[in-house]
């Protein structure tokens, strides 16, 4: 079992799976973002996360999608990948899969679908017994908005004793959470934002980076953040964290996937079309969307991205 924490910090773009007119996962369409994202100084990527559709594909094409992304990228930027299922032994088969496909860490959600029976003492075996089972390290994910479960400090400082347990992403958006967290276990847990629109905040608390649906579409800006907290300069890092929230509500809570998807292609990126159920925005939507990305100075107003 590997122990890579040092490679378990900076920016981390969940990135989108691409498909192509038919439904079809649309590999060279990901290889071509990946070769955009590579521009930056990211430390690795997400696949198989919620900006994913991981939830919506199957066990082939995710392998597909963790092979196809491991060849597009260069040893020194680590894959994550999401391999938490409604069963402890679906959950352990995948992780497996997928360290055998080249992932460096497993990002693994609480199962939740008997919600009510997941107390502390279910979902701790649940995550011990994975990274007793698991060949990489492994990251707790918190997504309280999707799976209904918001992971306790208490569970999550006592998880953290496992030696192949090395950190966390956490979406819930509870900085205080991550502070007292932090304050337990110092930099050898790692703690990663699960949102832009608390990066800094999280950052002050301990956070060494962000796993962050932003970064698909604003990778420097998201890296400028980080760059200027550490450098003491808050007063920047505040400025342009509030300049991305907007953006980052669009992409998330407001209009989700498919308005990620719809700003990639804004960017000269490949989105695609979303998987059903999911539907694509709605013209309104998506005017309102390309006004929120030139006002937050992500596209200009010729449509041609600012990072390039």
């Amino acid at each position: 079992m590997g122990t890579e924490v040092p490679r378990l910090e900076g920016i981390f773009p969940p990135i989108p799976t691409p498909f192509d007119a038919g439904g079809e996962i649309d590999l060279k369409a990901l290889a071509e973002n990946l070769d955009w994202w590579n521009r930056f100084d990211l430390t690795g990527f997400v696949v198989l996360g919620s900006n994913g559709e991981a939830a919506l594909l199957d066990e082939t094409e995710k392998l597909r999608l963790v092979d196809s992304a491991r060849a597009a990228l260069s040893e020194d930027r680590s894959l994550i990948v999401g391999t938490g299922l409604p069963s402890t032994r679906a959950t352990i088969v995948l992780t497996r899969a997928v360290a055998d496909a080249g992932a460096d860490f497993a990002l693994v959600l609480p199962p939740s679908y008997y919600k009510g029976q997941m107390t502390d003492g279910a979902l701790g075996r649940h995550f011990r017994t994975v990274a007793d089972a698991s060949p990489i390290p492994v990251i707790l994910y918190n997504m309280p908005a999707c799976t209904g479960i918001d992971l306790g400090a208490e569970l999550i400082v006592s998880l953290a004793g496992h030696e192949n347990i090395v950190g966390l992403k956490d979406s819930s958006g509870n900085v205080a959470k991550l502070g007292r967290i932090h304050a337990e276990l110092g930099e050898r847990f790692r703690i990663l934002a699960g949102s832009g629109s608390f990066l800094l905040p999280a950052l002050a608390m301990g956070a060494v980076g962000g796993v962050l649906a932003l970064a698909n579409i604003a990778p420097r800006q998201c890296i400028e953040i980080r760059r200027l907290s550490k450098g003491g300069d808050i007063d920047a890092a505040r400025e342009l964290q509030v300049r991305m929230i907007s953006p980052n509500t669009a992409v998330t809570r407001r209009w989700g996937v498919p308005a990620l998807k719809a700003a990639m292609e804004m960017l000269g990126l490949r989105g695609g079309p979303v998987r059903p159920p999911l539907r694509p925005l709605g013209g309104e939507q998506r005017d309102e969307l390309r006004a929120i990305l030139i006002e937050a100075r992500i596209l200009d107003r010729n449509e041609k991205e600012m990072n390039r």
